[in-house]
């Protein structure tokens, strides 16, 4: 399953019905589970490690050392869950230090162009579209997703459930379940379309446009004051909610209003 113009480490770990496409590279310390596709040019390097049903399409590169200029050279990794798709061209980072590897879970699609930097954390079933960007550090939930060309800032959090719009400019971290556009990235609105699809119920949603209301529609009032106010209701004892507040007020980089 390996066409003969590949070149495949000898000392590269390959499951079972691994097919390596022409022109690829795969590197010595790459470990790739069960029924992972090499399509064609794609370049796996570093102490990379690949769940079962991984595809990669054309000049992905997927494994390459950190640009972060505290990189000293050391044996950093990247480990990735089962069943996501790399498409063309797109790229993925290992960390910068030995004891904190690349994250990414499983399930999630990488369009063309898109970036994922150094010492990222990913969850599950995440969309990075065309040409968007993952600075170094940045952590992303399950079920968010970054639309083309927008571009988030190092160390940002965001959110599971949330929408990034396209050309945003991410500085601070975008709250879970809400849609942000702009750019600078502001809150519009609550995800209704993309919790329906996720199976939300009703409550769970008018709970959410509760907290929307009461969190972001008084972008002048002091966000602190805000969340007291939250706390004060019922809709503050379901769970979304609940974790909506703790994503608040657990906030490094202060939150996109």
């Amino acid at each position: 399953m390996i066409h003969p113009t590949a070149i495949v480490s000898p000392l590269a770990r390959l499951g079972k019905n691994v097919r390596v496409g022409p022109f690829c590279v795969v590197g010595a310390h790459v470990e790739l589970g069960d029924d992972c596709v090499l399509h064609s040019h794609v370049v796996l390097e570093g102490h990379s490690t690949f769940g079962r049903g991984n595809e990669f399409f054309p000049f992905a590169y997927v494994g390459g050392k950190s640009q972060d200029l505290k990189y000293i050279g050391e044996p950093t990794a990247l480990e990735v869950g089962d069943h996501n798709v790399f498409r063309e061209n797109c790229t993925i980072h290992r960390g910068t230090r030995e004891s904190l590897p690349t994250r990414i879970g499983s399930h999630n699609l990488f369009l063309c162009y898109c970036h994922v930097a150094h010492d990222c954390q990913l969850g599950n079933h995440i969309i990075l579209s065309n040409n968007g960007s993952l600075a170094g550090h940045i952590t992303v939930d399950d079920y968010a997703i970054v639309s083309g060309l927008a571009a988030a800032h190092q160390f940002c959090r965001i959110g599971k459930h949330s929408m990034i719009g396209g050309l945003s400019k991410i500085t601070q971290d975008v709250p879970p379940f809400m849609i942000v556009d702009g750019h600078p990235a502001t809150t519009r609105g609550l995800n209704i379309l993309g919790l329906q699809r996720r199976g939300f119920s009703e409550d769970d949603i008018k709970h959410l446009k509760t907290s929307y209301k009461k969190l972001f529609l008084k972008k002048d009032e002091n966000m602190a004051n805000s969340l007291s106010s939250l706390k004060a209701l019922h809709a503050a004892d379901t769970p979304h909610v609940a974790h909506l507040i703790d994503f608040i007020e657990k906030s490094q980089r202060g939150i996109t209003r």
